[in-house]
């Protein structure tokens, strides 16, 4: 396979700075796939940001997903993932953690043939995509299995929590993806009165490798 832009090296060398679980080369080769039809679905449809570099859909999309991997613990883990979009973070980590059970939401209907797409190509199985928003009960109900819940969609921490806290319940993870201003939306949830039935559990902070970008990681559990 002809490779312009060496995508594996650079996931390879940036799963090796970020410290993340070793992947094998055929999990590296599925998630070139990804990255290539990615681009290619991106020319007729709005999945990615028009102006991103290589480098940027690398940095920004599949390592800042993988990040979530040492998360993702257990026999049992399922991740919801909403607002999914192209399919960061959870679809990321379905390739490279294929049992993972995985749920994704994502209203838009492009974007939603685009997951199918890449779910049929890399031949994911235990993959749920749903057409809808979060707050649809009657497709995404309450008492699903879920152990992890993110999105990259909404940017708000009060928001996510108030947004997904019909489906906390004791264990569960919820898994915020931030910038260097957590600590202030973190503040703003704590004084509300939903942060009872959740309890912040850590946080781990690291830099993307090329841009330097300060990232966090906030785990909070339902209590």
């Amino acid at each position: 396979m002809r490779r312009d832009f060496d995508f594996i090296t650079g996931l390879r060398q940036g799963c090796n700075v970020l410290e993340l679980p070793g992947l094998d080369n055929e999990t590296f080769d599925r998630l070139y796939i990804y990255f290539k039809e990615l681009k290619r679905w991106s020319k007729k449809i709005n999945l990615i940001a028009r102006k991103a570099t290589d480098n940027d859909i690398l940095e920004k999309h599949f390592l800042d997903s993988l990040t979530l991997l040492p998360l993702l613990t257990g026999d049992q883990a399922h991740l919801l993932d909403i607002g999914t979009g192209a399919g960061f973070p959870g679809l990321v980590c379905k390739v490279a953690k294929p049992e993972l059970e995985l749920t994704l939401v994502e209203p838009r209907q492009k974007r939603v043939a685009f997951l199918s797409h890449i779910t049929r190509t890399l031949s994911l199985k235990d993959v749920a995509i749903l057409d809808c928003r979060v707050e649809d009960e009657t497709r995404l109900a309450s008492d699903g299995s879920f152990t992890h819940i993110t999105s990259r969609a909404v940017s708000d921490v009060k928001v996510f929590l108030d947004m997904t806290s019909r489906f906390m319940k004791r264990g569960v993870q919820v898994i915020c993806m931030k910038g260097p201003k957590w600590q202030e939306e973190l503040s703003v949830w704590e004084q509300s009165q939903n942060s009872r039935q959740v309890k912040m559990s850590f946080q781990k902070e690291y830099r993307l490798p090329q841009s330097q970008v300060e990232r966090h990681l906030l785990i909070l559990m339902g209590s």
